[in-house]
Protein backbone atom coordinates (compact mmCIF):
# COMPACT_ATOMS: atom_id res chain seq x y z
CA UNK A 1 0.00 0.00 0.00
CA UNK A 2 1.43 3.71 -0.83
CA UNK A 3 2.03 5.56 2.18
CA UNK A 4 0.13 8.92 2.17
CA UNK A 5 3.00 11.61 3.59
CA UNK A 6 1.46 14.38 5.23
CA UNK A 7 1.00 17.86 4.17
CA UNK A 8 3.93 19.97 5.34
CA UNK A 9 3.46 23.02 2.53
CA UNK A 10 0.84 25.21 1.33
CA UNK A 11 1.20 27.43 -1.80
CA UNK A 12 -1.32 30.34 -1.57
CA UNK A 13 -2.64 33.20 -4.44
CA UNK A 14 -2.65 36.45 -2.83
CA UNK A 15 -5.46 38.64 -4.87
CA UNK A 16 -8.50 36.56 -4.28
CA UNK A 17 -7.70 34.38 -1.34
CA UNK A 18 -5.56 36.42 1.20
CA UNK A 19 -6.53 40.12 -0.12
CA UNK A 20 -8.83 41.46 -2.55
CA UNK A 21 -6.93 41.49 -6.13
CA UNK A 22 -4.85 44.49 -6.05
CA UNK A 23 -5.82 46.20 -9.57
CA UNK A 24 -8.54 44.04 -11.24
CA UNK A 25 -11.00 45.31 -13.75
CA UNK A 26 -13.22 47.00 -11.17
CA UNK A 27 -10.01 48.64 -9.31
CA UNK A 28 -9.45 50.33 -12.79
CA UNK A 29 -12.91 50.91 -13.75
CA UNK A 30 -13.32 52.77 -10.13
CA UNK A 31 -9.89 54.45 -10.85
CA UNK A 32 -11.39 55.59 -14.60
CA UNK A 33 -14.74 57.18 -12.64
CA UNK A 34 -12.95 58.76 -9.71
CA UNK A 35 -10.23 59.80 -12.28
CA UNK A 36 -12.58 61.14 -14.93
CA UNK A 37 -10.62 59.45 -17.18
CA UNK A 38 -11.83 56.79 -20.34
CA UNK A 39 -12.11 53.99 -19.21
CA UNK A 40 -12.50 52.07 -22.47
CA UNK A 41 -8.79 53.48 -23.71
CA UNK A 42 -7.11 53.09 -20.22
CA UNK A 43 -8.18 49.48 -20.21
CA UNK A 44 -6.98 49.07 -23.68
CA UNK A 45 -3.80 50.64 -22.79
CA UNK A 46 -3.37 48.36 -19.65
CA UNK A 47 -4.04 45.28 -21.55
CA UNK A 48 -1.47 46.11 -23.90
CA UNK A 49 1.42 46.29 -21.28
CA UNK A 50 -0.01 44.76 -17.75
CA UNK A 51 1.69 41.69 -18.45
CA UNK A 52 5.21 43.33 -18.92
CA UNK A 53 4.84 45.14 -15.54
CA UNK A 54 3.57 41.83 -14.06
CA UNK A 55 6.59 40.35 -14.83
CA UNK A 56 8.73 42.98 -13.07
CA UNK A 57 9.83 44.44 -16.85
CA UNK A 58 8.36 47.86 -15.99
CA UNK A 59 8.26 49.99 -13.00
CA UNK A 60 4.81 51.66 -11.77
CA UNK A 61 6.02 55.06 -13.12
CA UNK A 62 6.53 53.71 -16.27
CA UNK A 63 3.37 51.50 -16.47
CA UNK A 64 1.45 54.74 -15.41
CA UNK A 65 3.50 56.56 -18.54
CA UNK A 66 1.64 54.53 -20.51
CA UNK A 67 -1.90 53.94 -19.49
CA UNK A 68 -2.49 56.85 -17.51
CA UNK A 69 0.07 59.87 -18.04
CA UNK A 70 0.48 59.69 -21.82
CA UNK A 71 -1.21 63.13 -21.58
CA UNK A 72 -1.41 65.75 -18.73
CA UNK A 73 -3.88 65.23 -16.37
CA UNK A 74 -5.55 67.31 -13.90
CA UNK A 75 -4.39 64.82 -10.99
CA UNK A 76 -1.24 63.62 -9.90
CA UNK A 77 1.43 60.17 -9.89
CA UNK A 78 0.38 60.18 -6.08
CA UNK A 79 -2.92 60.62 -5.83
CA UNK A 80 -3.34 57.75 -8.63
CA UNK A 81 -0.88 55.95 -6.88
CA UNK A 82 -2.22 56.35 -3.33
CA UNK A 83 -6.18 55.46 -5.16
CA UNK A 84 -4.19 51.93 -6.60
CA UNK A 85 -2.97 50.68 -3.91
CA UNK A 86 -6.10 51.81 -1.23
CA UNK A 87 -7.96 48.99 -3.40
CA UNK A 88 -6.52 46.45 -1.60
CA UNK A 89 -8.27 45.15 1.55
CA UNK A 90 -8.03 42.00 3.44
CA UNK A 91 -9.81 38.74 4.22
CA UNK A 92 -9.18 38.54 7.66
CA UNK A 93 -10.54 34.93 8.33
CA UNK A 94 -8.84 33.48 5.39
CA UNK A 95 -5.24 35.41 6.59
CA UNK A 96 -5.90 34.38 10.14
CA UNK A 97 -6.99 30.51 9.19
CA UNK A 98 -3.41 29.88 7.06
CA UNK A 99 -1.17 31.90 9.79
CA UNK A 100 -2.92 29.41 12.55
CA UNK A 101 -2.20 26.31 10.65
CA UNK A 102 0.84 27.31 9.77
CA UNK A 103 1.65 27.17 13.55
CA UNK A 104 -0.53 24.42 14.34
CA UNK A 105 1.03 21.80 12.01
CA UNK A 106 4.44 23.83 11.15
CA UNK A 107 3.97 24.27 7.64
CA UNK A 108 5.69 26.11 5.36
CA UNK A 109 4.16 28.79 3.42
CA UNK A 110 4.93 30.23 -0.19
CA UNK A 111 2.87 32.50 -2.71
CA UNK A 112 2.54 31.90 -5.88
CA UNK A 113 1.08 34.86 -7.14
CA UNK A 114 0.89 37.11 -10.42
CA UNK A 115 1.61 40.78 -9.25
CA UNK A 116 3.21 43.86 -9.76
CA UNK A 117 6.47 44.96 -7.63
CA UNK A 118 4.85 48.15 -6.05
CA UNK A 119 1.77 47.06 -5.65
CA UNK A 120 2.89 43.30 -4.06
CA UNK A 121 5.51 44.90 -2.19
CA UNK A 122 2.93 47.26 -0.23
CA UNK A 123 0.73 44.56 -0.12
CA UNK A 124 3.23 42.41 1.35
CA UNK A 125 4.23 45.17 4.06
CA UNK A 126 0.58 46.76 4.47
CA UNK A 127 -1.03 43.55 6.02
CA UNK A 128 2.23 41.94 7.47
CA UNK A 129 2.16 39.01 4.95
CA UNK A 130 5.81 37.98 5.84
CA UNK A 131 4.79 37.14 9.20
CA UNK A 132 3.18 33.63 7.96
CA UNK A 133 4.84 33.77 4.53
CA UNK A 134 7.97 31.90 4.20
CA UNK A 135 8.67 32.77 0.57
CA UNK A 136 7.03 35.15 -2.06
CA UNK A 137 7.30 33.50 -5.72
CA UNK A 138 5.41 36.83 -7.41
CA UNK A 139 5.88 36.74 -11.05
CA UNK A 140 7.43 40.53 -10.12
CA UNK A 141 10.57 38.67 -8.75
CA UNK A 142 10.51 35.75 -11.00
CA UNK A 143 9.85 37.09 -14.48
CA UNK A 144 7.71 34.79 -15.26
CA UNK A 145 3.99 34.74 -14.52
CA UNK A 146 0.62 31.87 -14.59
CA UNK A 147 -0.55 30.11 -16.27
CA UNK A 148 3.18 29.16 -17.04
CA UNK A 149 3.65 25.77 -15.47
CA UNK A 150 7.45 27.35 -14.90
CA UNK A 151 5.85 29.30 -11.91
CA UNK A 152 4.84 26.31 -10.04
CA UNK A 153 8.11 23.91 -10.95
CA UNK A 154 10.17 27.39 -8.95
CA UNK A 155 8.18 27.41 -6.13
CA UNK A 156 9.00 23.54 -5.93
CA UNK A 157 12.16 24.31 -6.28
CA UNK A 158 12.93 27.24 -3.68
CA UNK A 159 10.58 25.42 -1.19
CA UNK A 160 12.28 21.51 -1.71
CA UNK A 161 8.96 20.24 -0.79
CA UNK A 162 7.88 16.69 -2.34
CA UNK A 163 4.92 17.59 -4.56
CA UNK A 164 2.83 14.88 -2.98
CA UNK A 165 2.98 17.04 0.41
CA UNK A 166 1.85 20.02 -1.48
CA UNK A 167 -1.52 21.52 -1.25
CA UNK A 168 -2.26 24.83 -3.18
CA UNK A 169 -5.13 27.57 -2.43
CA UNK A 170 -6.22 29.33 -5.80
CA UNK A 171 -9.24 31.20 -6.84
CA UNK A 172 -8.77 30.41 -10.69
CA UNK A 173 -10.05 27.71 -12.04
CA UNK A 174 -7.34 27.72 -14.85
CA UNK A 175 -4.87 27.77 -12.50
CA UNK A 176 -5.72 24.90 -10.51
CA UNK A 177 -6.35 22.76 -13.20
CA UNK A 178 -2.71 23.29 -14.31
CA UNK A 179 -0.94 22.82 -10.55
CA UNK A 180 -3.48 19.24 -10.56
CA UNK A 181 -2.00 18.15 -13.76
CA UNK A 182 1.67 18.37 -12.01
CA UNK A 183 0.53 16.68 -9.32
CA UNK A 184 -0.18 19.61 -6.71
CA UNK A 185 -3.11 19.27 -4.62
CA UNK A 186 -5.13 21.91 -5.17
CA UNK A 187 -8.37 23.64 -3.63
CA UNK A 188 -10.19 26.37 -5.81
CA UNK A 189 -11.04 29.05 -3.71
CA UNK A 190 -14.44 30.47 -3.14
CA UNK A 191 -14.48 31.67 0.14
CA UNK A 192 -13.51 30.86 3.98
CA UNK A 193 -16.21 28.02 4.97
CA UNK A 194 -15.86 25.86 2.48
CA UNK A 195 -11.94 26.09 1.81
CA UNK A 196 -11.50 25.64 5.82
CA UNK A 197 -13.86 22.66 5.13
CA UNK A 198 -11.71 21.22 2.04
CA UNK A 199 -8.24 21.97 3.93
CA UNK A 200 -9.81 20.13 7.56
CA UNK A 201 -10.85 16.97 4.88
CA UNK A 202 -7.36 16.89 3.78
CA UNK A 203 -5.75 16.80 7.28
CA UNK A 204 -5.44 20.06 8.35
CA UNK A 205 -8.03 20.57 10.83
CA UNK A 206 -8.00 23.70 13.31
CA UNK A 207 -7.91 22.66 16.44
CA UNK A 208 -9.60 25.47 18.55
Amino acid sequence: MKRVLPITTLFLDIGGVLLTDGWDHQARKRAATHFNLGFAEMENRHHLTFDTYEEGKLTLEEYLDRVVFHQKRSFTRVQFRRFMFAQSKPYPEMIELVAQLKVQYGLRVAVVSNEARELNSHRIQKFKLSRFVDAFVSSCFVHIRKPDADMFRLALDIIQTPVEQVIYIENTAMFVRIAEGMGIRSILHTDYKSTRAKLSALGLKIID
